[in-house]
């Protein structure tokens, strides 16, 4: 009886590790932080029009949206200094991304500051984005 009670105890044991371990693997599939890399092309001589609007509003109003501001940068080659903005926010999950951008594009404030911005013309030309996770060696980890 008490080589049962050990077997039986291990089995349980190893049930509950072996569930356990697959709710991790899969809330960890499904809820991975992602990273969004987010190009920017502004119309002609609208860039620092385009930098305003992020500094003074468009982080502020991520922030508020559970996007997480990570950089802002400007290249520096000849073609693309004067009208490209690049720059990389985080999400929860990728899931966590698209209810963030929903509610973000819905917000009131966010379409008060885009039609304001936009009142002389538009002042961004086209946008590309890629989402990312981080490698098991990245830094971000």
């Amino acid at each position: 009886m008490s080589n049962y009670l050990k077997i039986a105890g291990a089995s349980l044991l190893s049930l509950v590790i072996g569930i356990g371990a697959g709710l991790f693997v899969t809330t960890s599939a499904q809820g991975e932080k992602v990273y969004e890399l987010r190009i920017y092309k502004s119309t002609e001589g609208n860039l620092d029009n385009l930098n305003a609007r992020f500094r003074d509003h468009t982080m502020r109003i991520f922030e508020k949206h559970g996007m997480e501001n990570i950089g802002y940068w400007t290249p520096t080659s000849e073609e693309e200094r004067d009208d490209t903005l690049v720059y990389i926010i985080a999400h929860d999950s990728r899931e966590a991304a698209d209810a963030s951008w929903a509610a973000f594009i819905q917000d009131p404030e966010w379409q008060e500051v885009a039609e304001a911005s936009n009142a002389n013309g538009q002042i961004l030309a086209g946008i590309e984005n890629k989402f990312m996770v981080a490698t098991d060696y990245s830094p971000m980890q």
